[in-house]
């Protein structure tokens, strides 16, 4: 049988590993795109943070943790739709803001009627529309994904900015705050809602048709389109329900803040982006999970409340993000190629 990876030279037998260091970041970029490198990476820093600090371990911190994170894995869980479909949407922090200055105005407004239900619908709406329009974009117009959401990322903030003139809006009612500050069996809310979404997507993903195209569509659109998917609108349904998501994440910043916040967001494109690639998506779409979504986001997570804690400036943790994101799209791009030779 011939071998895949190329049979070595005559006389060179005894280098079964020519290329160990090559070796060793492939098998690591196979372990991430199997979903799987996002949890000894959580487990590591949990136990560093641990042995750092002894507040790591508190249930305050604990819960101030949940919480946090179980923004980043709504907001990383809708970037993952459209990752999928080999888009991306750079929008969603932007969506994130807009979305809750929206409902922290509605329910401040007395021309809203004070509604909570109403300011969140809205919230939602606004959030949805914004999705749709990238999807149309990107799927009818055929426009680049990065250039469409780029976009949508500047009119986004720009109408934060319009609707709040710069200032923050506050004081927003109980009723509002309490969306993120509420518990269910000593668990707070916010974990809960972060469970079902993660919950009702992986199943969709998984047990329905619908997920199947998303993951055609990224394998490849044109082939998709040739067996009968419905490419289009599989493009518009991942982005709608990005902005969908990113809009429920605005909704719970703001209540777990208090306050309308215009800058609120910014920024957690790159930590949705950082959630899906850490938890096993490609960049390249056709793979990913909600579930690694939901433990890169938990890394992420992790990072942030560890930064806090050890006192390490922010921009740092940006960096790092940066940094993480950029070694797991290259160990991927090295599999690719080692696959694409081995192939030829």
């Amino acid at each position: 049988m011939t071998d895949v990876t190329g049979a070595p030279p005559a006389g060179s037998r005894r280098k079964a590993r020519p290329e160990p260091d090559e070796s060793e970041i492939l098998r690591l970029g196979q372990v991430f795109n199997r979903g799987l490198g996002g949890i000894p990476v959580l487990l590591i820093l949990a136990f560093a943070l641990s042995l750092s600090t002894d507040v790591f371990l508190t249930g305050t911190n604990l819960d101030n943790l949940g919480r946090q994170v179980s923004i980043y894995a709504i907001l990383g869980i809708g970037e993952l739709l459209v990752i999928l479909t080999a888009g991306i949407d750079l929008s969603v922090g932007s969506v994130v803001g807009l979305s809750g200055i929206v409902a922290a105005k509605a329910v401040f407004d007395t021309t809203g009627g004070g509604s909570v239900v109403w300011a969140v619908v809205l919230a939602l709406a606004v959030g949805a529309l914004a999705g749709l329009i990238n999807g149309v974009l990107v799927a009818v117009v055929r426009l680049p994904p990065f250039i469409v959401t780029l976009g949508m990322m500047g009119i986004a903030r720009g109408a934060t900015l319009l609707l709040t003139g710069g200032r923050t809006v506050q004081p927003l009612p109980d009723g509002f705050s309490s969306i993120a500050e509420d518990s269910l069996f000593g668990v707070a809310d916010l974990t809960w809602l972060m469970l079902i979404v993660t919950v009702v997507v992986a199943f969709f993903l998984r047990r329905t048709v619908w997920g199947r195209y998303l993951y055609a569509v990224g394998s490849s659109a044109e082939s998709a389109r040739l067996t009968g998917v419905p490419v289009r609108a599989v493009q518009i349904t991942a982005y709608t329900l990005s902005g969908l998501l990113a809009a429920l994440a605005g909704v719970l910043l703001a209540s777990r803040l208090g306050n309308g916040v215009p800058t609120a967001g910014t920024g957690y494109e790159l930590q949705a982006i950082a959630a899906c690639v850490i938890g096993g998506a490609s960049l390249f779409g056709a793979r990913g999970t909600a579930l690694g979504a939901l433990v890169g986001a938990l890394v992420v997570g992790l990072l942030d409340n560890g930064g806090t804690l050890l006192g390490i400036d922010p921009f740092w943790l940006q960096i790092l993000t940066g940094v993480l994101i950029l070694a797991a799209v290259a160990a991927e791009h090295l599999r690719n190629l080692r696959g694409a030779g081995g192939n030829g």
